[in-house]
């Protein structure tokens, strides 16, 4: 069981990833050409339907996935597990924060420019950079 759970973890962890680092980069295209409303339109579709569902029921399984696997390995005496829940509770918080911009991209209200969403793009790297060490090096 543990390994099919493991499976469907990692799957669901590319999933998410691949929202975490696309809805950004809409993000930007969504800024750079707020003034072509036709691109407005289908863009704000495609960020919806990416943040919906793909995002949201490829976090929730690897989150479920991942407090299985977190219960089935132990918690006592593994600081990197700690340690790792930790990066991913700021990566859950970091994908509510791209819902929070997706809305205001909806209702026309967002004001933060494409260079700001080039550098919030580069969040999620650094936390899978410091999630996947964790998971494969255990360094205490």
């Amino acid at each position: 069981m543990y390994n099919w759970v493991l499976w469907f973890h990692v799957l669901s962890f590319i999933s998410w990833f691949a929202v975490l680092f696309y809805l950004p980069r809409l993000f930007v295209y969504h800024a750079e050409h707020i003034d072509n409303a036709g691109f407005v339109e289908v863009v704000k579709i495609q960020e919806m339907k990416l943040f919906k569902y793909i995002g949201v029921p490829s976090m929730w399984a690897t989150i479920i996935t991942g407090a299985y696997l977190s219960y089935a390995y132990g918690f006592a005496g593994n600081g990197w597990l700690h340690t790792k829940i930790s990066f991913v509770v700021l990566l859950v918080i970091y994908f509510y924060s791209m819902d929070k911009y997706r809305k205001e991209f909806l209702e026309d209200r967002c004001t933060k420019s494409g260079k700001f969403f080039r550098v919030y793009n580069e969040v999620p790297t650094i936390l899978m950079l410091i999630i996947v060490a964790m998971v494969v090096f255990k360094p205490f």
